[in-house]
């Protein structure tokens, strides 16, 4: 047959010449009608099953179309829950799993423990920070995952498991037989004062502990004299909406409408209002959000900002305006599904609507994209302004925008410059810092936790990346010097002083944290607070007095 001819068949019948080979059309019917609807899922089934060049199983097929269903609907959030999922899940809304402890990361391929639990059983077996797990079991660690890792570590509570790990400056490797237990994962992971009037907790999370916790933290750091209070949300994915509620509920009046829930079904729409008299109510309240803070995490945010409860200061929130539910598939998973939206008590809702392709798929961004995208929010004029019970300004759709906005944008552009300039290396440099923080632990270098990070701290990161194979030009460090020794600072000291001096280190380096502490500093109440709030965001944005 000549070239022409075939090319003329293949017109005829429908058989592509290109892209690896299509055979001749074919009708899913035999009668060759229109399939439509569940007609048609059942006839591609039957299809594949019967004709697919490989073998698959129906119950396999039938998890993968379900998966594909949901993926259909573009939400992110509805997803099918493999059993392992499922699981994750579970641990994430109970804070619980059985377990040693440990919190642990990679680097050089060696595991390495970044902090234990508070009275965990890593904790009161001895191991510290910075120790690194050469084997977990009868498995060698080097080269595991952190996933494959805390996997080995998990197992039955009352069960044992043997690690046997390297510590800086201790020549011999050390065994520990560790019995597993139920651990708690705190919502609350740092109470404090941090004058001699302003309480600061860190509330991680909104699982089925997250009120009770709040509670006893404020309570005990107003026993402790705490007259005003930040309330740390950044970072917060979120998790129960329910203890959402209980969290807002805390700080607002009876009959104080928190958030309404708006779905198809009179079963998932409610509204929710406050039935408690406030718990502290001459407490100053700065609420600390981030473009990570986000559903429960912004259901707070928001229901304090609109009844100017609360100042709210840092960076617009994440934007995730709807609510899911779980319906259990047995022993396959189970389906978390999108059944409502909410919105604020002003009617708000947050959603932001995520950049889709030409297909209708997200589009994931780069972290300097999502840094000007979230610039973009917070001066987006057309975004629905609302105004609170007192008369502020807020804005609809987009995140929750700090009453008070606050970047560290030389930080963040030192990072993005630092990043680029190491380019492949990143990861070495990542274990390099690690390596010199434990290096210094080891030579007893650093006195205090104030220690002061020296040009010759520096040098050994870039002996530490060239023993790694990467070559690093002098004037990468030098130019990053600032970024690049807090860093170093911040690593060295977790590992030689514990997580309370990392903390202070990075706190007083937080722009977000020191402007709330400016605003609390010295008012006599809420009043004073919003009105010291409004005058900081008139001198922002340049609005003349009085407007």
């Amino acid at each position: 047959m000549s070239r022409v001819r075939g090319v003329a068949v293949g017109a005829v019948f429908g058989v592509s010449l290109a892209g690896g080979g299509l055979l001749m059309n074919r009708s899913l019917e035999s009668g060759g009608g229109d399939v439509s609807g569940r007609h048609l899922f059942d006839e591609v089934f039957l299809k594949v099953q019967a004709a697919y060049v490989d073998s698959v199983a129906a119950d396999s097929l039938y998890a993968k179309a379900a998966i594909g269903l949901l993926g259909e609907l573009h939400d992110p959030y509805s997803v099918f829950l493999t059993a392992q999922r499922l699981a994750r899940f579970r641990e994430g809304t109970s804070g619980r799993y059985a377990g040693v402890g440990m919190n642990i990361d990679v680097r050089d391929k060696r595991v390495i423990v970044l902090a234990t639990m508070p009275g965990a059983p890593a904790e009161l077996a001895g191991v510290q920070p910075g120790d690194r797990l050469l084997r977990i079991g009868d498995k060698d660690a080097y080269g595991l995952t952190p996933e494959e890792a805390m996997l080995a570590l998990r197992g039955a509570p009352g069960s044992a498991v043997k690690i046997t790990l390297e510590r800086s400056g201790v020549p011999m490797p050390l065994e520990l037989l560790i019995t597993r237990q139920v651990v708690q994962i705190h919502a609350v992971q740092r109470a404090k004062l941090v004058d001699a009037s302003t309480g600061y907790v860190d509330l991680r999370t909104f699982n089925d502990s997250s009120s009770g916790e709040l509670v006893r933290a404020v309570d005990s750091l107003v026993r402790a004299g705490a007259k005003s209070l930040v309330l740390d949300l950044r970072g917060n994915p979120g998790g129960l909406v329910e203890q959402g509620v209980a969290v807002a509920e805390l700080f607002l009046d009876p009959g104080q409408k928190i958030v309404a829930l708006v779905g198809r079904t009179p079963e998932v729409s409610r509204e929710y209002a406050d039935r408690q008299p406030q718990r502290w109510p001459t407490l100053p309240v700065v609420v600390l959000v981030d473009k990570a803070s986000a559903s429960a995490a912004e259901i707070v945010a928001g229901a304090l900002q609109d009844h100017d409860r609360a100042v709210v200061v840092g960076r617009t929130t994440f934007g995730k305006g709807s609510a899911q539910q779980v319906f259990d598939a047995g022993s396959a998973g189970a389906v978390k599904l999108t059944t409502s939206l909410w919105f604020t008590p002003l009617g708000r809702s947050i959603t932001r609507r995520p950049r889709l392709d030409e297909d209708g798929q997200p589009i994931a961004m780069r972290p300097a994209d999502e840094e000007l995208a979230a610039d973009s929010t917070e001066r987006d004029s057309s975004r629905i302004a609302f105004r609170t019970d007192r008369g502020r300004i807020v804005y609809g759709g987009g995140g929750i925008t700090p009453d008070v906005i606050v970047r560290d944008s030389a930080t963040l552009a030192q990072l993005a410059s630092l990043q680029q300039s190491l380019g492949p290396g990143v990861t070495a440099f990542r274990d390099a810092l690690t390596a010199q923080a434990l290096a210094l632990k080891a030579e007893g270098a650093l006195a205090t936790p104030s220690f002061i990070v020296t040009p010759d701290m520096l040098t050994g990161i870039e002996r530490a990346m060239r023993a790694r194979g990467v070559a690093v030009a002098d004037s990468t460090f030098q130019q990053h010097a600032t970024v690049v020794s807090r860093l170093l600072g911040y690593e060295a000291a977790r590992y030689a002083f514990g997580r309370e001096a990392e903390w202070a280190r990075r706190s007083g380096d937080d722009p977000a944290f020191q402007r709330a502490l400016t605003l609390l500093r010295g008012v006599s109440g809420r009043d004073a607070l919003l009105a010291r709030a409004t005058e900081a965001r008139r001198l922002a944005t340049g609005t003349p007095s009085g407007s």
